[in-house]
């Protein structure tokens, strides 16, 4: 399928602009010429006049003279002042449309970003492909427009061909790849092959008949977050070039692989008109980038030279981490989350499941209120001297004493970096705080999602989620926190405005009757109201 590919630069907006003085006139001579037109001999001149009656008056026909000549050179340098200086506005659109260069700015909105809208292409193998499909499909569905890329026809351990219908979304074998260079030393060559499924999907999908907008990259290990992803790519005009997308968490990844490049395990996220401008380019820049590591490199490095840079979204994760990433979870940014990354690489993240329990247990809650999963809100227990933090549908934290808010935002370092024993393996792209080696009686409380309920619908859907303890038995608390056993949470399904900026919400701790449990509710802060215990 031939498809109409837009110039290899990024569209440029151009405005005509109206010259509001007239052309410049000829000049008048400043003496007659042979062919200027004088009185004719049979009637008296002026210099006949003056010669023959009253000669004193030349100074005089002189000053005439030299007036006349003044005021035509200062007409002709000094053009007189438009007669409507003011346009009206039908005026103005009528001469920008006349403009040979359209100009995005002109064009209607466009409306929001849809499921419809965006086309996934996700990167797998033939070996793991079969274990990945209950991952994808915790946010995966059939309105989702999907396909995913293995290097050969999928088989099960005994090498028999697995038929088409067991996967529920389309699988294509990539194009042969063998032929690029790869000389990156202990590196894996798929990295090319994964680098090309822009091109694949450009030139393998009717891309004009599915209204597609955005290209959207990823593993078969990445967990998006549909409803967040879209309001993300909302904020963009996919008419013109974007590459949007988020750094690893490790300053030694960033400064090995580059800084300015969206880690594809986080997602990659790439405007129509520039992924076809990109898929025209990528094998070129696949030759020249052959040292680089992974396919994500040989976008990035692409990209750049079409004169494109990373737009950075904090929701995408790449999770260049190991171990237990909890202090990472409880301490998400405000911009919603979008994607994760490498769950098979970390800790389960609920201590009581497996890895992909545990996954499936926090997607639970994240579909019940994408945009407040993961939220940080924080408040205070003034009756028993406590703090409050919650990651809304992860985690809650139950401080002792009176804990500041720009303490508890940094993240607490529960994880391993990806790269042990290099430098700047501690150095992170994120304030951290606290120590893995620590006393964990220490430690707050922590509570994790144990159910979460919801009734209503819309924007009025009221959720109420609920939170066990999970601490060792052993260690010696106050009273205040020692006997907390569960934590509700009621909140309000959390909607989101494109051209309203963020703000946390700020929470209540409920008048209890018993140690055992509390209550909290979730809410809009008011006006000017600060998140603090004493103000």
């Amino acid at each position: 399928m031939e498809v109409t590919s837009p110039p290899l630069s990024p569209p440029t907006s151009k405005i005509k602009f109206q010259n509001h003085f007239p052309s410049t006139r000829e000049s008048p001579p400043l003496s007659p010429t042979p062919h200027s037109t004088f009185p004719s001999s049979s009637s008296p001149s002026i210099l006949s006049m003056a010669a023959g009656s009253h000669i004193s008056r030349l100074p005089l026909f002189l000053f005439f003279l030299s007036f006349i000549s003044f005021f035509l050179l200062y007409n002709n340098f000094h053009p007189p002042p438009l007669t409507s200086p003011l346009r009206h506005s039908s005026d103005t659109s009528r001469d920008l449309s006349t403009s040979s260069t359209s100009s995005s700015l002109l064009l209607p909105s466009s409306p929001s970003v849809s499921v419809r809208h965006v086309l996934f292409g996700i990167a797998s193998s033939s070996r793991s492909i079969i274990h990945r499909i209950p991952l994808i499909s915790l946010w995966w569905d059939p309105s989702v427009r999907l396909f995913v890329f293995v290097d050969s026809p999928p088989r099960t351990r005994s090498k028999r061909r697995i038929e088409e219908n067991r996967f529920p979304f389309p699988v294509l074998v990539s194009a042969n790849a063998s032929h690029f260079p790869y000389t990156f030393k202990r590196g894996l060559r798929s990295g090319i092959r994964v680098a090309r499924i822009v091109k694949e999907l450009i030139e393998r999908t009717d891309i004009s008949k599915k209204e597609v907008r955005w290209i959207v990259l990823g593993d078969d290990d990445t967990v998006f977050i549909p409803t967040n992803l879209l309001e993300t790519l909302d904020k963009y005009d996919w008419r013109q070039w974007h590459y949007i997308g988020s750094r690893s968490e490790m300053w030694s990844q960033n400064n090995d692989h580059g800084f300015d490049m969206a880690y594809g395990g986080g997602g990659i996220a790439i405007s129509l008109p520039l992924a076809k401008v990109l898929a025209r380019n990528i094998d070129t820049c696949i030759k020249r980038y052959h040292y680089l590591f992974g396919s994500d490199g040989r976008i990035s490095a692409c990209l750049a030279e079409l004169g494109v840079q990373l737009t950075h979204e904090p929701g995408f994760h790449q999770i260049d981490m190991h171990g237990d990433i909890s202090g990472l979870l409880s301490s998400h940014p405000l911009n919603p989350l979008v994607s994760l990354h490498h769950f098979d690489q970390v800790d389960p993240i609920f201590p009581f499941l497996n890895r992909s329990a545990s996954v499936a247990h926090l997607m639970s809650s994240v579909m019940r209120d994408p945009r407040r999963a993961l939220q940080k809100t924080v408040c205070y227990d003034r009756s028993r001297n406590r703090t409050v933090s919650i990651a809304w549908g992860y985690s809650i934290s139950v401080f002792e004493g009176n804990k500041l808010l720009l303490d508890l935002l940094a993240v607490d370092k529960t994880f391993w970096p990806w790269v042990r024993g290099s430098n700047g393996e501690e150095i992170y792209m994120f304030n951290t705080r606290g120590s893995r080696r620590r006393d964990k009686c220490k430690d707050p409380a922590v509570f994790y999602l144990k159910n979460i309920i919801s009734s209503g619908s819309g924007d009025k859907t009221r959720i109420e989620s609920t939170y066990s303890r999970y601490m060792p038995g052993w260690c010696l608390w106050t009273a205040s926190v020692k006997n907390l056993r569960l934590i509700s949470v009621r909140s309000q399904r959390l909607e989101r405005f494109k051209d309203k900026p963020l703000r946390r919400h700020c929470c209540d701790v409920l008048p209890s009757s018993t140690e055992y449990k509390m209550k909290v509710d979730i809410r809009e802060c008011k006006e000017g109201e600060l998140v603090a215990m004493y103000t």
